[in-house]
C-alpha cells in the first residue's frame, strides 16, 4: 500500500509558537500558577499533557487571582486583555501574528467609521477575539445564505476580512455575493498563507488516493474544513483524532492512502498514524 503524508500537515507557525510559549513558562522558576485563556490549541492530547504539568484553562478573566496567563494563538478581544491586567495577572501574549494583523486592521478601519464584516464562524474564539477589537458594529458571515441575506444600513462603508483558517474558495464566493450589493467596500484577504497551502495540498492529494485520513482534534475548525475539502475529492475520507480511531475496513482492498492534519495536530500523532497504516495494513 502506498502511503503519502502531506508536507504541510501538522503544527502551523502560530500554533507551534503558542504551545512552545506555554512550555517555556512551565520551565520558569517560581513563576506561580500558569493558565491559558481557553485551551491553548484544539487538541485534547496536548491540553491533557499541559494539565499534568499544572497548567489550568481559564474560561473568563475572573477565573484566576494570581499568576501568568498565556493568550492562545486565536487571540482575545481588547476588553479581555484589559481585565486580565487590571486583576494584576501577568499576561504573555502568544496570539498568532497573522491574527494580530487582523486585530489591527479591524481596529483602524472601524475607527474610520467602516462596518466590519468577518467571513468565518461566529462561535470560533478567533472570530470572537477579532470582534473584540472593533470600535463599532461588526457582522459575521459563514454561509452563502447568510451572505445573500446580509444587509447594512444605507450608505454604509464596509471592511471585509476573514478568519485565518477559512476555506479560501468559499471566502471568494461569499465576498463576491456581498460585493454585488454595491456597498463601498474594501476587502482584505486575511486567510493565513499556511492555511491556503495546506488546503490546496490536501485537495490535490485527496484527488489521487483511494482513502484520505484527516487528523485533528474534534473541536478544530481548520481540521473540519480540511475534511470538507478532501471529501469533495475522495468519498473515502475519514476524520480521526489519533491512531486508535483507525478502522481496518476503511483500508481493506485499497492501494493508496493520503494523510493530512490540522494546524493543531502534533507531529508525533501524524507519524504514529502513518507508521501504523504502513505496518498493519
Amino acid at each position: 500500500m502506498k502511503v503519502t503524508a502531506a508536507k504541510t500537515a501538522g503544527f502551523c507557525f502560530g500554533v507551534k509558537r503558542a504551545v512552545d510559549t506555554v512550555y517555556e513558562q512551565i520551565r520558569q522558576p517560581d513563576g506561580g500558577p500558569i493558565y491559558t485563556y481557553g485551551p491553548i490549541i484544539h487538541n485534547e492530547e496536548v491540553v491533557a499533557d499541559l494539565e499534568k504539568k499544572g497548567v489550568k484553562v481559564l474560561e473568563s478573566a475572573g477565573g484566576a487571582q494570581e499568576g501568568t496567563v498565556v493568550i492562545r494563538s486565536h487571540g482575545v478581544g481588547r476588553q479581555v486583555c484589559r481585565e486580565l491586567k487590571e486583576r494584576g495577572l501577568r499576561v504573555v501574549d502568544a496570539t498568532c501574528p497573522f491574527v494580530k494583523k487582523i486585530h489591527r486592521i479591524v481596529r483602524e478601519e472601524s475607527e474610520k467609521g467602516r462596518l466590519i464584516v468577518i467571513i468565518g464562524n461566529a462561535e470560533h474564539p478567533e472570530v470572537e477575539g477579532i470582534r473584540g477589537w472593533c470600535a463599532g458594529p461588526s457582522y459575521v458571515v459563514e454561509s452563502r445564505e447568510e451572505a445573500e441575506a446580509f444587509a447594512a444600513p444605507e450608505g454604509a462603508e464596509l471592511c471585509i476580512v476573514s478568519q485565518t483558517t477559512f476555506n479560501y474558495n468559499k471566502f471568494q464566493v461569499l465576498v463576491e455575493i456581498i460585493l454585488k450589493k454595491s456597498y463601498n467596500s474594501i476587502v482584505v484577504n486575511t486567510i493565513c498563507s499556511a492555511t491556503h497551502e495546506r488546503q490546496a495540498e490536501a485537495r490535490q492529494l485527496a484527488s489521487k488516493v483511494d482513502v484520505m485520513l484527516v487528523i485533528g482534534g474534534k473541536h478544530s475548525s481548520n481540521t473540519q474544513k480540511l475534511c470538507e475539502i478532501c471529501r469533495k475529492e475522495c468519498s473515502n475520507t475519514y476524520y480521526i483524532q489519533t491512531v486508535h480511531d483507525l478502522r481496518k475496513e476503511w483500508l481493506e482492498g485499497k492501494r493508496s492512502v493520503g494523510i493530512t492534519a490540522g494546524a493543531s495536530t502534533p507531529n508525533h500523532i501524524i507519524e504514529e498514524v502513518q507508521r501504523n497504516v504502513r505496518i498493519k495494513f
